[in-house]
């Protein structure tokens, strides 16, 4: 169990990071590795580890137990389900979430990184790169997770070769750069046996680079965003029924980005209505600034109309609203998406009726190349799509903000997320033809 205390968590910083990679390339053993070997796991959470290695057979524990929660995991021996787990060393705090390898669960891993920092992604030593690994990587680097770590797992396995830690960084290091990968960090492990996870490995005295948990513990995070565009979805209006303040108005939501100061002059998007904030509450205590992840409720000096699904900003700082959309998004269901599809998109707090006009392209990600107007995307496809919405949304872009910069889309019929897309990302698709769709009642 680990001995952290009160005192140096208040001092660290937090990581939050995802791990990725093909069946059986060993993440949840790394995970659980890395919660062992950093003495985090709990004396009662091991043992019973150890009971179900036990019962399976297994002379020792088998940590990816600790991260393979659900029965139909444990059964199959893969994992189905993102699993977030939460540990600390005396340098950092960790949000960690172990997505599952298997192609038909990508969309899981879309889920996990879409907050990370950082991705970990495991390959194995004896397979090198294989697509699902280049599926994780394009991932990456479209939710543009700033750092991403190469782990090239069951080194024992090949004799702890350096050639060959040498041949599959290489060219996964080519790949990821080619995506746009900012910065990529190869470690040569073995999970099962505990080489370079927390502690140096004394089979591999050729790689002189950190351990997985040292760089985990080092690499810079920025928490900083009070330079990002100020945002705030409004999810609902208080209007409490108190006797003292019975005009008070506020409009509750979490602050997406940037901060937001007492007097300052801020528009309503998508009405464009402007006013001033004359208060802030958080926690129940008026407050002169907020930022990013606080959940507040502000007060304007106008009464206005303001409903759940508004988005208030910064009035020299609004971006422009518009009903067409252009993004580069990841297709998560297993019915397709295709041209004229009539959807649901949900941007922030806000759900609008909207149509797929057109599908310009789809990526290969073998050789990176553009597979123009597929007509459709199935389950983990990703591609270009243009969707014109029943009414205006004021939306960025997802290199300026991650939050309200993205949206989801959603089957009308039952409710099902369809897509996850992120406007404005591109990778260079191909010029647009012109949509001959014929009306068929959705057009806005």
């Amino acid at each position: 169990m680990s001995t952290t205390t009160t005192e140096e968590l208040s001092a660290t910083t937090l990581l939050r990071f995802a791990t990725a990679g093909s069946v059986d390339d060993g993440k949840s053993t790394l995970v659980g590795r890395l919660l062992h070997d950093s003495k985090s796991v709990l004396v009662d959470q091991l043992e019973a580890v150890e009971r179900a290695s036990a019962s399976r057979g297994q002379e020792a524990p088998d940590l990816a137990l600790l991260t393979d929660g659900l029965r139909a995991e444990r059964e199959q021996g893969i994992t189905i389900d993102v699993a977030y787990r939460y540990f600390a060393t005396p340098l950092r705090r960790f949000i960690l979430a172990d997505t599952p390898g298997h192609v038909q669960y990508t969309r899981n891993m879309v889920t996990g990184a879409s907050t990370a920092e950082l991705t970990v992604i495991l390959v194995d030593a004896r397979n090198g790169v294989v697509e699902q690994t280049r599926r994780h990587a394009a991932i990456a680097a479209l939710l543009r997770v700033p750092h991403v770590v190469l782990a090239v797992n069951k080194m024992d396995l090949v004799g702890y070769e350096e050639k060959v830690f040498a041949a599959i960084a290489e060219e996964f290091t080519a790949y990821a750069t080619e995506l746009g990968v900012p910065e990529v960090t190869a470690i040569p492990i073995s999970a099962l046996v505990g080489d370079n996870v927390v502690e140096p490995s004394a089979n591999m005295d050729w790689y002189g680079g950190p351990t997985v948990l040292e760089h985990l513990e080092t690499v810079p995070v920025s928490h900083d965003l009070s330079h990002c565009h100020a945002r705030l979805p409004v999810q609902f209006v208080i209007r409490p029924q108190n006797a003292e303040n019975p005009d008070y108005r506020g409009y509750a939501g979490q602050i997406a980005a940037g901060s937001f100061h007492v007097g300052e002059e801020v528009t309503v998007l998508p009405s464009g209505r402007t006013s001033k904030i004359s208060g802030i509450d958080l926690l129940g205590e008026p407050v002169d600034v907020a930022w990013t992840t606080q959940s507040v409720t502000l007060l304007l000096e106008d009464d206005i109309d303001i409903s759940r699904g508004d988005l208030i900003v910064p009035s020299k700082d609004a971006p422009a609203t518009t009903q067409d959309i252009e993004a580069t998004v990841c297709h998560v269901a297993d019915a397709p998406l295709t041209v004229n599809h009539r959807v649901l998109l949900k941007h922030g707090t806000r759900t609008v009726k909207a149509i797929v006009k057109d599908i310009p392209s789809r990526l290969t990600l073998d050789d990176l190349s553009l597979h123009p107007h597929p007509g459709q995307l199935v389950a983990n496809d990703i591609g270009r799509v243009k969707i014109r919405t029943a009414e205006p949304l004021p939306v960025d872009s997802y290199s300026d903000s991650r939050r309200t910069g993205s949206f989801i889309l959603i089957d009308p019929n039952d409710g099902q997320t369809l897509t996850a897309g992120m406007v404005g990302e591109s990778f260079a698709s191909p010029e647009p033809v012109k949509d001959e769709a014929e009306d068929d009642g959705w057009d806005f």
